[in-house]
């Protein structure tokens, strides 16, 4: 049984007992970490061009928040990366993750804005613009997928860049 399979062990007992994670359970700590990662980067690359003191002080009590709550996040991860692994200094990765979070949470944003619209003209337009982020979803997705960015489909690949994007947010200077 390799790491994986021992770390994200779907015999779990119905109680709850057991200490790892359920395939769901880990699907959601992907999601958590990556886009955590995503938004910890973007946050340390526009701290210095902040000059109001006080957005400021909020980007940096936003950056340690969000360093402290990767750093849990990661103690559930069961897969480090070997040395050399995710160390990329071409940005493409971080643009295309940005742009796909973006799209993913516009697509939840319409479709909850949706279910509290009663008026249907507004639905019309809300219905019509969801359809437009669900296709700039699979585009960004696709786009992710063929570099090699996203690799959805091998759950352990997954997992690694995760951690190494994690760690790279916790590591990266701002």
């Amino acid at each position: 049984m390799n790491r994986l399979t021992q770390s994200i062990d779907i015999r779990r007992d119905f109680k709850g007992t057991s200490e790892t994670s359920a395939w769901h359970e880990t699907l959601e700590l992907h999601e958590l970490t990556a886009a955590t990662s995503n938004n910890l980067m973007t946050l340390k690359k526009n701290f210095r061009k902040i000059k109001d003191p006080q957005l400021k002080e909020l980007y940096s009590f936003s950056i340690q928040s969000f360093q402290r709550n990767l750093q849990k996040l990661l103690q559930f991860l069961p897969l480090a990366p070997s040395a050399g692994e995710g160390a990329r200094q071409d940005e493409t990765a971080l643009y295309g993750g940005t742009l796909l979070i973006m799209a993913k949470t516009s697509v939840r944003n319409y479709a909850i804005a949706i279910t509290e619209t009663a008026t249907p003209g507004v639905q019309k337009v809300l219905k019509a613009h969801l359809d437009r982020a669900v296709d700039l979803h699979g585009r960004v997705y696709h786009f992710m997928y063929q570099k090699g960015f996203y690799p959805s489909y091998d759950l352990n690949s997954l997992l690694k860049n995760d951690y190494a994007v994690a760690t790279r947010a916790i590591e990266m200077l701002y």
